[in-house]
């Protein structure tokens, strides 16, 4: 298959397609159009950049497109996201790829005011896409049916896991009609994935679209070996030598994300942070200085990683390695997009060495090491034999005396409230923060909770 209408896509669709500039269908749009327009289930693995979207929206509008029933309009396709920028980003494919259809469409999240999506769903909707929180919210008000739904798209499952969303994938999934069509796309397949497909898809198609190949096509990767207390020098440094117009920096954590931004700006680099304690407003400003080109830098933590979809990004900064090897696949993958190039920059201090030895594991190579800068550091490089997982932090200080207690009772007090502070909300950035009590945490399915997705 070498072009769109071998796919089987209809004179309308194909008018879309070429709008858009696309020519030739990428690998998991040539595997699970086809299937998809036979009304086949379809479990894919595919990350963003893959042209994922583009591979469910198409033939769902498609069929939806040749059968239109009579009267007020229902939600007869679902498509459930993790994040809103994700989810704001399937609705404007939507937007592009039905400009020649009378299908009606809306994105709904939370974080911002219910109204103007209560007024949207009133009149009636073809398509909703929307985050888990906010939907539930509105079907829990009366304001959403999905009864009558006939496709149902499960996008970045594995993210939605990560994120705490089991509970409400599920009781979502029991809301909607037993005849439907279903896509599962996941970046990755673990076993709790595959659970996950096994409860609702019927004798799916499977689609695997390895990350693994996408980050060695394209994208050239360096690796620089220093301390903690040099990124920010060799950052900025960076960034000015290259001219960087158009790149990310991910950090591990929220205030980290913070705080660089506000190193950068002391050094004349504007920049803006996007994370998951950002409200919605400051979360879609960044965003679209960043897509605009008023903001060249953006900084953000892994919520982004799998949500932000800009074309000219050349330039993945890891600031802070991830602690999970699959990040980094998704983080690098904003760069090198529809057929460009891009370059991947990695920091690598002595904590985070293990890390790495992950990360070119999952990769399958060694990543080229640049050490022609002025802060490389032969500590931070893996021991041989040297296994994956976190590296303590070596701690220069003594152990304090036992009488020096009110001391340890003081910093011990500061240290929680600072871990408060820094702990994941439900829908955070983080893999590690503990999913059963971020749904203890969020309370009823009423009100508009800007906390929630």
């Amino acid at each position: 298959m070498s072009d769109f209408q071998s796919l089987g896509l209809s004179n309308t669709l194909l008018r879309a397609v070429e709008a858009e500039g696309y020519t030739t269908p990428t690998p998991v749009q040539q595997q699970s159009i086809p299937p998809l327009l036979e009304g086949r289930d379809v479990l894919g693995v595919a990350q963003t950049g893959t042209g994922k979207t583009a591979a469910f929206a198409l033939p769902v509008l498609q069929i939806m497109n040749r059968k239109k029933p009579q009267g007020k309009r229902f939600i007869r396709a679902l498509i459930l996201s993790p994040t809103r920028e994700l989810a704001a980003q399937i609705d404007e494919r939507f937007a592009a790829y039905s400009e020649h259809m009378d299908l009606r469409h809306r994105v709904i999240f939370g974080g911002v005011n219910q109204n103007p999506q209560v007024r949207a769903l009133q009149k009636g909707l073809d398509i909703l896409v929307a985050t888990p929180g906010r939907l539930l919210d509105l079907i829990g008000q009366g304001h959403i049916d999905i009864t009558r739904v006939e496709f149902f798209v499960l996008d970045e499952a594995d993210r939605m896991l990560d994120m705490g969303f089991i509970r409400d994938i599920e009781k979502v999934i029991k809301l909607l009609p037993k005849q439907r069509q279903n896509l599962l796309f996941s970046a990755t397949m673990p076993k709790s994935i595959a659970k996950l497909a096994g409860t609702f898809l019927n004798n799916a198609v499977m689609v695997d679209v390895s990350p693994k190949e996408m980050t060695v096509d394209r994208i050239e990767q360096k690796i620089m070996f220093l301390r903690k207390a040099d990124k920010r020098r060799l950052l900025v440094q960076l960034i000015k030598e290259e001219r960087v117009k158009c790149g990310i920096v991910f950090t591990r954590t929220k205030h980290g994300a913070n705080r660089l931004v506000k190193q950068l700006d002391q050094s004349n680099i504007a920049a803006a942070a996007i994370h998951g304690n950002k409200s919605q407003g400051a979360r879609t400003k960044a965003l679209a200085g960043f897509k605009n080109g008023n903001i060249p830098i953006l900084v953000a933590t892994d919520i982004a990683s799998r949500g932000i979809d800009v074309d000219g990004i050349t330039h993945v900064f890891n600031y802070d390695l991830p602690n999970e090897p699959e990040s980094y696949v998704h983080r690098i993958g904003r760069t090198a997009r529809a057929g460009r190039s891009g370059i991947a920059y990695a920091f690598c201090d002595d904590t985070e060495s293990g890390y790495l030895v992950g990360i070119q594991q999952l990769i399958g190579k060694e990543i080229p090491v640049n050490s022609n800068h002025p802060f490389h550091f032969i500590g931070a490089i893996p021991k041989p034999g040297q296994k994956p997982g976190k590296i303590k932090e070596k701690s220069g200080a003594k152990k304090r005396p036992r009488n020096n207690n009110r001391n340890q009772q003081n910093r011990g007090r500061s240290n929680r409230n600072s871990d408060a502070q820094n702990k994941p909300r439900r829908g955070g950035d983080s893999k590690n923060s503990n999913p059963r009590r971020n749904r203890n945490q969020r309370g009823n399915h009423g009100g508009n909770n800007s906390n929630r997705d």
